[in-house]
Order: structure tokens, then C-alpha cells, then sequence
């Protein structure tokens, strides 16, 4: 198996959204900021690096009406 390397960035943001997702939170961008304590801007680019990783993907709000922004998991690493 391959091992991703991750910037400490995309590690503790990767962290954050697995802590919040085993804490039964929806990992919306302010609630994965308030966990690593980086703005929201600070998260667009670790975001980014680690979807393009493969090791989150973006949601958006499956409800209509409802829209409180992307949502971000994880995907389980095998």
C-alpha cells in the first residue's frame, strides 16, 4: 500500500474532520476550523490538496432550502 505524505496542515486538518465525524458532527468548514484553530480562509488550501489526494470529498447540503455550505469527509483509508 502507498503511503500519502500530508503537510502537517493537511494532517490536523484531516484529524479534525475525522474527530468530528466520530463525534457524530456534519465537518462543515467552520466547525473543522473551530477543531484545528485556523480560519476558515487558512482551510481552502488544505482542503483542496487533500481532496485532490483523495483523501476527503466536498458534499453539499442534500436538503433543499437548507444550504449550510459544503460539507467535507473523510474517506476511509484501506
Amino acid at each position: 500500500m502507498q503511503q500519502v505524505q500530508l503537510s502537517e496542515v493537511e494532517e490536523r486538518v484531516y484529524q479534525a474532520v475525522t474527530a468530528l465525524e466520530t463525534r457524530g458532527h456534519v465537518p462543515y468548514p467552520d466547525l473543522i476550523a473551530q477543531e484545528t484553530g485556523m480560519s476558515e480562509e487558512e482551510l481552502n488550501a488544505p482542503l483542496h490538496l487533500l481532496t485532490q489526494k483523495g483523501l476527503l470529498h466536498r458534499e453539499d447540503s442534500p436538503m433543499a432550502g437548507l444550504d449550510f455550505g459544503p460539507r467535507w469527509c473523510a474517506r476511509q483509508m484501506a
